[in-house]
């Protein structure tokens, strides 16, 4: 199995099974003399950890990180930073119930990739999921608290904004919240909607999907390339990896298709420290290029496939069966996907900025200046 690596100049490549004895990733490409400890990691990391409620999976994972690899004691600052060199990580997997898939080991359930892989591969790991699990992002999420070090002027913050049929209304949202309550949402009206909607999707055994929403502050113009190397679509097939999205919006996305020219295109004003935009339609990148607003983006993630009602199905014989997966499983993967989302980008806009300082020296060019400046 090829592709698990992902990025240019930082480069991530996870390995790993749901219930395999451990699972990690190998980060290439970042910096030396970064200050790096697992206690840096580990705070991300507790924010995706399952068991944390009874909407998410009560599968018990510490997620406690290790680093192996790519970090020395500096004796100037009297404390661990990079080396330059990979830095691999490891996290164990310690609650695993393999015996939850005995009954489904020859059967393709309906929604996940079971048969996909075995079309692919002629053999699969059926306990949860094994390669296909999104037990598998942990080791993104590690790996972005790793490119957040990169960019430390870039601030991120992920909330869910729908759940179901329930969007929070724009007008009302308040980042301040979002990490208030046990579903990352920005409006506090919606948390008591939201109870009501998973613990009646929870109880009758089904799922249900949500959409992410996800701001970049801090980016400068400059940061991607044209044509072939474009910031929203490296963005965005960074999070259609992610396990059970469907969809990713730049900016106004979908909804740019019912605007005028006038009401897409993003007015400029001369400002303090360069344009002043009057919108952000574009979600900060036009040619494929950042602009200097915060980068915006969305992330529509399918119900869970692992449900109780039962679904028709074929198993590898191919005979037809009637399948219901038992097993501990988020009623909506979309409430612990939102530290998922932020690793995500700042991957690959940590990626971006060493690209562009490699390129241009880190320099861009500002209205007003010498081109030469």
């Amino acid at each position: 199995m090829s592709h698990n690596s992902f990025g240019h100049l930082f480069r991530v490549t996870t390995w790993g099974e749901s219930h395999g004895p451990a699972l990690g990733c190998v980060v290439d490409g970042c910096p030396p003399g970064i200050p790096l400890t697992e206690a840096d990691l580990q705070q991300f990391l507790d924010k995706r950890r399952p068991g944390q409620g009874k909407f998410v999976t009560q599968r018990q994972e510490p997620d406690a990180v290790r680093i192996l690899s790519g970090v020395f004691q500096d004796d100037r600052t009297d404390g661990q930073v990079t080396t330059g060199t990979p830095i691999s990580l490891i996290i164990d997997n310690v609650d695993q119930r393999s015996r939850d898939y005995s009954e489904i080991a020859t059967s393709f359930r309906p929604g996940h990739a079971d048969y996909a892989y075995f079309a692919k591969y002629g053999v699969r790991d059926y306990r949860g999921g094994g390669r296909q699990s999104a037990r598998e992002t942990a080791a993104r999420v590690a790996a972005g608290a790793i490119a957040r070090k990169i960019i430390p002027q870039v601030s991120l913050r992920a909330a869910v904004v729908q759940i179901g049929p329930y969007a929070v209304d724009p007008a009302r949202v308040d980042w301040s919240s979002v990490e208030d309550n046990p579903f990352w949402c920005p409006d506090p009206a919606m948390v008591a909607v939201w109870q009501e909607h998973l613990e009646t999707i929870r109880k009758a055994g089904s799922s249900t999907g949500a959409i992410v929403a996800v701001e970049a502050h801090g980016v400068p113009a400059g940061w991607g390339a044209p044509v072939y190397g474009k910031l929203d679509a490296e963005l965005a097939g960074a999070l259609m990896s992610i396990n059970a999205a469907k969809g990713v919006e730049i900016g106004a996305g979908f909804a740019a298709a019912a605007l005028s020219g006038e009401e897409n295109a993003d007015e400029m004003r001369a400002g303090n420290d360069g344009p002043l935009f009057l919108s952000n339609q574009a979600g900060g990148v036009l040619g494929g290029i950042s602009t200097g607003q915060p980068v915006t983006a969305r992330v529509a993630f399918k119900p869970t496939s692992s449900i109780l009602t039962p679904r028709l199905s074929l198993n590898e014989a191919g005979e037809e069966i009637e399948l219901r997966t038992k097993g501990r499983h988020d009623p909506c993967v979309g409430i612990r996907a939102a530290p998922v989302v932020e690793a995500m980008v700042a991957c690959v806009l940590a990626d971006a900025f060493l690209r562009h300082r490699g390129q241009t020296g880190g320099g861009a060019f500002a209205p007003g200046a010498s081109a030469r400046s």
